[in-house]
């Protein structure tokens, strides 16, 4: 494949995320009010998909802009205590890993943000069907198959339309920024610091 070849597709899935714009204000809508209710944003993922919810956590607890000092947001990932992800892998099984971080730390008004490229990891299965037992609104990012062990688990899906795990990934970490910025845009307009 071709530079050219790349950047052309790129551009053309960029134009079908368009179409996920009324999902995308929604997911905004909805970790703004958590966040300025005091409340807390769990987010997952596995691999890749960790790493990406890592670091959206880490701009949004420090910040997303060099430019916008404000206070921190309790965003938490699920997968960064090491110590924890060896314990309860070895003890419960990794199935339950986010599960069981998010049965230690959520009450019910908080928000669980999914990443999963497959839709197939059993551990966001898992703790996509214990947010809805528990009440915690869930939202999830996922790649375009539609049957899988993760699709219709959430309470909102936003679907990547490719079957590419390096494109899911690249388009979960844009919209990931894109929707941060906007929560932090909605909050900090508000004079809440």
């Amino acid at each position: 494949m071709t530079l050219a070849k790349l950047l052309n597709e790129d551009v053309n899935l960029t134009k079908k995320i368009i179409k996920l714009e009324a999902k995308i204000n929604k997911v905004i809508s909805i970790a703004t009010s958590v966040i300025k209710s005091k409340n807390k944003i769990f987010i997952c993922g596995n691999g890749g998909s960790a790493a990406d919810a890592e670091h959206l956590a880490a701009e949004f607890f420090v910040r997303l802009r060099p430019k916008v000092n404000r206070r921190p947001y309790p965003v938490i990932s699920l997968a960064q205590n090491v110590p924890v992800i060896t314990a309860c892998s070895n003890d419960y099984g990794f199935k339950y890993l986010f599960r069981r971080n998010l049965q230690a730390m959520a009450t019910k008004e908080d928000l669980l943000i999914c990443l999963s490229t497959s839709g197939n990891s059993q551990n966001i299965k898992e703790v996509l069907k214990f947010a809805k037992k528990i009440g915690v609104t869930s939202i999830s990012f996922l790649g375009k198959k539609t049957k899988t062990k993760c699709h219709g688990l959430a309470d909102l899906e936003l679907c990547i339309p490719s079957s590419k795990v390096a494109k899911i990934q690249e388009c979960q970490l844009m919209l990931g920024h894109y929707i941060f910025e906007q929560v932090e845009n909605n909050l900090t307009n508000e004079d809440f610091k």
